[in-house]
């Protein structure tokens, strides 16, 4: 069976999608990471962190995107399809893509703290699970880390603001 070529170019256009959804978290003061994913060369699910927004730790761009992934295709199974994040998923939202099966995770900056595609582990590829996702990484590398950066400067900034003026 001949191996699907992978085309680098829509790796940069799907992670720009991503990147759109990451800016409207940023927008709303949320951790600015945003997540599409992809089947049969279709935008599937679109979504960014709402953990804030909702009062939801489990409310991650990828989680979402899983979610509205599932209505989309009417299964939980999603072992066609490719999800592309502006960061390294996190432990759980990388179970929850072991769990749907999918087939292939590509991502612009890692987590070496954090990240379980291979930052901190790579549970997207653990030997001993049911299913194993294809990675890439570093799409559009640049572009998500200075989001990321921008972002908690600013809070950083805010924090500091808001502490020196209740003294």
């Amino acid at each position: 069976m001949d191996e699907p070529i992978i085309d680098l170019q829509s790796d940069h256009y799907f992670m720009g999608e991503a990147l759109r959804q990451a800016a409207r978290a940023y927008e709303a003061e949320e951790v600015p990471i945003g997540a599409v994913i992809v089947r049969a060369g279709r935008i599937i699910a679109r979504a960014f962190n709402q953990a804030e927004l909702l009062k939801d730790a489990t409310a991650h761009a990828e989680m979402l995107a899983i979610t509205q992934a599932e209505q989309a295709v009417r299964d939980w199974r999603l072992n066609e399809c490719t999800l592309y994040v502006t960061k390294e998923p996190c432990p759980m939202c990388a179970g929850a893509m072991v769990h749907v099966r999918l087939a292939r995770v590509v991502f612009g900056a890692s987590d070496p703290k954090g990240g379980a595609a291979g930052g901190a582990m790579n549970l997207l590829q653990f030997p001993s699970l049911n299913h194993h996702c294809e990675i890439t990484s570093g799409v559009r590398l640049e572009e998500c880390r200075s989001l990321l950066q921008s972002f908690f400067i600013e809070q950083r900034a805010k924090n500091k603001r808001d502490k020196n003026s209740d003294n």
